[in-house]
């Protein structure tokens, strides 16, 4: 069996390892942007070019004749090529283009939730022309100085800013609204959410979904959470499959908007009678009166990929082909009951600037109990690492319980030779602890 895997980098050599310990033993053939040394290996070839070349992309499509396509990054989904690879015969795991506007269109994905599930969303409006006026009446008078602006349409994570964070006045996000507008012709102003955030992924078929371990991602840059926001620098899951710092009532809302979610992009978009089948990635925050939604992605995360992927004790391709098939159930899905904590490495000036990029990096041995899957990196003819400007590789560890996961993830970090840094105090007991502590305070006041 043929497998055509779209990538971009870490994420999707976690899908490849995923794919590879399948009894089907598939011939994965890689579409990715750099020559990513971990899908190298794992791959039967890898071609190296842009996601978005969609021609060059369908040409390698049509010369393999895949039995399964999937399609790891954001932008290709988003652009629609899940439509051209499904048009061609090619059962493809990614939403095509007009479902997949639950995260290419924040707009799109707030209307739609405001529909269905009106409780889940902050008071938001969507601009669609800058108008100076009501705009600054929203921001001051509505949501109380208390605002996210967010880039109505795909950019690479970094479209959203929040005031107290990113923005330090009014002005200041009113210029950023105005630059949205004028770039992309709309954008979302929304209510600022004061809680703690969590993920919960699920395959989706249609209407069956089926959930993975609740997630936590640390978007900060540096310890403590403080410095910019990056593609995420770490996670963690526990071996309950939930949070320390969720209610199971909090578990259950979130699992049910992702359902209500599949079924509502099913109606709104009729005219794909298979309805939505990929990754539906709920990004949500537990507040003091229960569950909001901050986004929705329509693919796996980069770290999340990297903590439940591991854990998957069923067969990946087997998940991939009842998705594509319509006949998923939640009997095919089992993940072990340990926990993980993904630490990821960066170049130590990421990501305010690509200094160490082409430095070599080189790795101790990997332990039974711990994975690593590579990033932004490059291998040249020698078989030397050299870094990219980006982030580097996610450290997994593997435990009966947080603590044990974390201190595996800690110890391999600290064994990697090369300018490189990590947060080392994701998944610890002090972080965790001052999430329940948030949580606890909010919800006793």
């Amino acid at each position: 069996m043929k497998i055509l895997l779209v990538a971009s980098g870490a994420r999707e050599h976690a899908i490849a390892s995923a794919l590879a310990r399948s009894r089907h033993r598939p011939e994965i053939i890689s579409v990715c942007t750099t020559n990513n040394p971990g899908l190298k290996k794992l791959s039967r070839s890898l071609h190296v070019g842009s996601l978005l070349d969609f021609p060059w992309v369908m040409g390698i499509a049509k010369q393999v004749k895949p039995d399964l396509a999937i399609v790891g990054p954001d932008d290709p989904i988003g652009g629609g090529l899940a439509d051209l690879l499904e048009a061609e015969g090619f059962p493809t795991v990614a939403p095509k283009k007009s479902l997949a506007r639950i995260e290419s269109s924040k707009g799109f994905a707030r209307d739609l939730l405001k529909k269905t599930v009106p409780n889940s969303v902050p008071q938001y409006r969507v601009f669609t022309s800058y108008e100076p006026k009501e705009l600054n009446k929203f921001i001051e008078q509505d949501l109380k100085g208390n605002y996210v602006v967010k880039y109505d349409a795909l950019r690479g994570g970094k479209g959203v800013k929040v005031s107290g964070e990113h923005l330090a006045t009014i002005a200041e996000g009113m210029q950023y609204a105005k630059e949205c507008i004028e770039e992309g012709g709309r954008v979302v102003i929304e209510e600022k959410l004061v809680g703690v955030e969590f993920s919960l992924l699920s395959f989706v078929s249609g209407t069956q979904v089926v959930d993975m371990p609740a997630i936590q991602d640390h978007k900060r840059a540096y310890a403590g959470d403080t410095g910019p926001n990056t593609g995420g620098m770490g996670t963690y899951t526990d071996c309950d499959h939930s949070l320390p710092f969720l209610s199971k009532k909090d578990l259950s809302q979130a699992s049910d908007i992702n359902r209500i979610t599949a079924a509502a992009l099913l109606k709104e978009c009729p005219e794909h009678v298979e309805g939505y089948r990929g990754i539906l990635y709920g990004g949500f925050i537990a507040v003091a009166d229960g569950i909001r939604v901050i986004e929705y992605n329509a693919r796996f995360g980069d770290p999340e990929a990297l903590n439940v992927l591991p854990l998957l004790s069923s067969d990946f391709v087997e998940i991939c082909q009842a998705i594509t098939q319509s006949t998923l159930t939640p009997d095919l899905v089992r993940f072990e009951h340990k926990a993980t904590v993904c630490k990821y490495l960066a170049p130590e000036s990421y990501p305010v600037s690509k200094d160490e990029k082409g430095a070599v990096v080189s790795f101790p041995s990997v332990p039974e109990n711990a994975r690593l899957f590579f990033g932004d990196i490059a291998e040249d003819d020698r078989g030397i690492l050299h870094l990219g400007g980006s982030r580097t590789a996610g450290i997994v560890g593997i435990g009966e319980s947080l603590a044990e996961a974390e201190k595996i993830a800690e110890e391999f970090c600290r064994g990697v030779q090369g300018p490189v840094r990590h947060r080392a105090d994701i998944g610890t007991a002090p972080l965790i602890d001052q999430r329940i502590a948030v949580m606890k305070n909010m919800r006793t006041k």
